[in-house]
């Protein structure tokens, strides 16, 4: 599980194509990084992968075809900057909200426009994601956790704060750019509980 704080801003630093899938070398950039060990997650971008290699500066992480067919992983070139957060311990601070690093899909930066010291952007997505979108509640947006300004049936609007803009990719990334998407874990379950207690009576 993760909190949609990000840790670290890195880079890909190679794509490796395998037997119909892609091994990732990632760059971990500023990401903390001196304990990590075989088997641990890390969310790439809010994708949570598993490390199976690593030196004292990237780490190794094989991406399946369902997770190249939900995300923008295989779209990234190498170079691009990425947002990498380690998975929780018990004593982490709780900050962002409940990240499962399982992407439902992806969306599409509409629009960036300033907004005092902040940025306002807005998101096109998918009909079949808003649903779970609501008002002030939570969004995680390649990995970060944010909160919904403004949901209507195209789209959604957050705000991104000075900082954010500093310690994420978001400083690298375009108007027009794909980007991963999770819904709040809450909303898809309830939904899930509604219909199977609809089905049952």
């Amino acid at each position: 599980m993760f909190t949609g704080i990000i840790e670290g801003v890195g880079r890909i630093r190679r794509r490796e194509p395998r037997g119909g899938d892609l091994r990732l070398v990632v760059a971990v950039g500023t990401l903390p990084f001196a304990d990590v060990a075989l088997g641990e997650s890390i969310a790439v971008n809010g994708v949570c992968l598993t490390v199976v290699g690593h030196d004292a500066e990237s780490f190794v992480a094989d991406v399946s075809v369902e997770t190249l067919t939900r995300t923008t992983l295989d779209a990234l070139a190498e170079g691009t900057a990425v947002n990498l957060e380690r998975a929780m311990l018990p004593t982490t601070r709780f900050g962002g909200h409940v990240v499962a690093g399982h992407v439902d899909g992806t969306g599409t930066v509409a629009a960036v426009n300033v907004d005092a010291r902040s940025q306002r952007w807005r998101f096109a997505a998918p009909r079949a994601l808003l649903r779970y979108v609501a008002e002030k509640g939570s969004i995680c947006v390649d990995g970060v956790s944010l909160t919904v300004n403004a949901v209507d049936d195209a789209g959604f609007e957050v705000n991104l704060v000075p900082h954010t803009l500093a310690h994420t990719a978001f400083g690298e990334t375009a108007v027009g750019a794909r980007v991963n998407l999770e819904v709040d874990l809450m909303a898809r379950y309830a939904e899930r509980l509604l219909a199977t207690r609809e089905g049952g009576a």
